[in-house]
């Protein structure tokens, strides 16, 4: 045939194979193998978050992208096909042992994207089973280094730890893994009988703690009351006597200036005239109240030998009065410069003449 002729059979062969990839457009999935793998129909339409390996004669040639590709038939092959979209993966139930050797069952859930289609196709035969795998021994791992109550009390800390883990492992594969929960885990009954021993132990062990913080913090509230009142009394008592010796000095100084006053007064009325009949006066009525008072407070009694001769009395304590109040003599410097003996014998003889006198009046 001429070439024009090959022409008008390739134009018709593309118009059908067009019009074939139309009718899949429209509404019916793309063929696929007995192997599950979308058949090479040169007009393929690859779905979103989906990415389709193509081998050229047995060797990696592209990733399609989605939306339209064209393929050459026979040439071109659709080898893998892999989900661009994040995977759940039941992760089975399986045994392990804590640190302190019991043995628990657990399982998971594990959740992962393919981000490399290279590497997920010709890095590992099955990525999904070979991630799995991994998460279990990682599991067991994990759980090996750490006890029973730190299990369940780190358990964030353990599902971090199992997804650095298989992250580091699956790079290689173009597969990351995003988190990884655990599900459930099953304690053995024994082991749980001892837990909630101790947690009823532990419920108890702090109620009494409570308790006797409780009665603790009473004690010291009471110690501490009676401590400070003990000190306000304590204060208290000492302004009482801060106040009571303020008014005691207060009433010695009044009377103290009052009989400064009374002395002053008196002092002036005597140098005044008739004085000294004042003076006589006031002594004899201090003897009569004096004399009055006798035997009252006291059985012991001293009587004058005249008790009776209130004139005499009042003439000799006048005379003593006279006595003392005497202006002393000029040169009285020199004679008692000269000799104690002979100022006291003086003075003894004055006093005498001055009593001779008193009896006399």
């Amino acid at each position: 045939p001429s070439a024009w002729e090959m022409l008008a059979r390739a134009a018709r062969g593309t118009g059908a194979l067009l019009l074939r990839g139309s009718t899949q457009a429209s509404g019916r999935a793309p063929r696929r193998t007995s192997s599950g793998l979308p058949r090479n129909t040169v007009v393929l339409f690859v779905p979103q978050q989906e990415a389709w390996v193509v081998e050229r004669m047995g060797r990696f040639h592209r990733i399609l992208e989605p939306g339209l590709n064209i393929l050459i038939p026979v040439l071109d092959r659709i080898r893998y096909v892999q989900s661009l979209k994040e995977i759940v993966i039941n992760v089975p139930e399986q045994s392990a042992v804590t640190l302190d050797n019991v043995t628990l069952q657990i399982d998971g859930v594990l959740y992962l994207r393919i981000m490399d289609p290279y590497k997920a196709s010709y890095g590992v035969e099955d990525p999904e089973y070979a991630v799995t795998q991994l998460a279990q021994t990682t599991m067991r791992s994990e759980l090996g280094k750490l006890s029973l109550d730190k299990v369940f009390r780190e358990r964030e800390s353990l599902n971090a730890s199992i997804v650095d883990a298989i992250n580091q492992a699956a790079d290689c594969w173009g597969i990351r893994c995003l988190r990884y929960e655990i599900k459930d885990i099953h304690v053995p009954p024994r082991v749980k009988e001892s837990m909630q021993m101790q947690v009823e132990a532990e419920r108890r062990k702090r109620a009494t703690v409570l308790e006797s913080e409780g009665t603790r913090e009473s004690a010291i509230n009471v110690a501490e009351g009676k401590k400070q009142a003990q000190i306000l009394a304590s204060e208290a008592e000492k302004a009482e006597q801060i106040n009571q010796a303020a008014g005691e000095a207060s009433a010695v100084l009044a009377k103290a200036k009052a009989k400064a006053e009374a002395i002053r007064i008196l002092a002036a009325a005597l140098t005044q005239h008739n004085g000294d009949a004042a003076a006589s006066l006031t002594v004899a009525e201090q003897y009569v109240s004096a004399f009055s008072k006798l035997a009252k407070d006291s059985n012991t009694i001293l009587l004058p030998s005249n008790p009776g001769d209130v004139t005499s009395m009042v003439a000799q304590a006048m005379g003593v009065y006279g006595a003392l109040t005497k202006a002393p003599v000029p040169g009285a410097q020199d004679s008692v410069s000269s000799g104690s003996s002979r100022d006291v014998q003086g003075t003894d003889a004055s006093l005498d003449e001055e009593f001779d006198r008193v009896k006399l009046s």
